[in-house]
């Protein structure tokens, strides 16, 4: 059994409690298969108020995260983990995807930095960070919900965490397109019915059928997605 470990830097620790407390990390964590340790970046500074952040050098609006207080965190952690591979969470970053998911999962730790305000020390970024990440082309007021996001995105090819082993091979991105379309009971709801082929019982009919849909699907809300299939062929 592998066990993967996260540490996440953040000012916000409680934000952490419920979302990892609850469902599949919940369980991937008492099953030993996720270390997932929470670093208060006040525990790190050095003056009375604890404070992480000061102006900026050449004005500017708003406040910037110390590159000190995350480089004594960073030193703390490296000395039980000093393979860790260190991500810096930001709108400034690399797109995160499934493909990048299923990369970091390889890792033996991974150490998350939250920024906060209008950043981060550019120094943290230069020389203290492996690499940068963002979860969309918005802004966020800090990490933490991007560390959540990449947390259980990263979690799920981690051999255990879930049920069905195959369910990640299925589920929308893994093969560059969006899942297809998917129905339970009851087979009919007030005139809304599931398609006959679903229940036709004929698995090479409903094998096609799914992958139609999903091409119809990924065509209709993520075209971009099979443009990236074309120039990856």
């Amino acid at each position: 059994m592998r066990t993967l470990r996260f540490d996440i830097v953040s000012i916000f620790p409680g934000m952490f409690e419920s979302p990892f407390g609850e469902s599949i990390i919940e369980r991937a964590r008492e099953k030993g298969l996720l270390d997932i340790r929470i670093h208060d970046l006040r525990d790190y500074t050095l003056n009375k108020h604890r404070k992480v952040d000061d102006t900026p050098f050449g004005g500017g609006v708003g406040m910037v995260m110390n590159v000190e207080p995350i480089a004594r965190a960073l030193e703390s952690i490296k000395k039980e983990v000093p393979k860790a591979r260190t991500i810096l969470l930001s709108p400034g970053g690399k797109p995160f995807d499934q493909r990048k998911a299923s990369e970091l999962s390889h890792q033996e730790s991974l150490i998350l930095i939250c920024g906060r305000y209008e950043g981060v020390d550019e120094r943290v970024r230069l020389h203290f960070a492996d690499e940068e990440i963002s979860i969309g082309d918005y802004v966020l007021t800090g990490g933490e919900l991007p560390a959540m996001v990449l947390v259980e995105a990263v979690s799920r090819f981690i051999p255990g965490v879930l049920g069905d082993s195959t369910s990640i091979v299925e589920e929308s991105f893994s093969e560059g397109m969006l899942e297809y379309p998917q129905y339970t009971r009851p087979r009919d709801y007030k005139g809304f019915k599931v398609p006959e082929v679903l229940v036709s019982g004929d698995p090479k009919k409903i094998s096609a059928w799914q992958k139609a849909e999903a091409l119809k699907k990924t065509e209709s809300v993520r075209p971009d997605l099979l443009e990236k299939i074309k120039r990856s062929n």
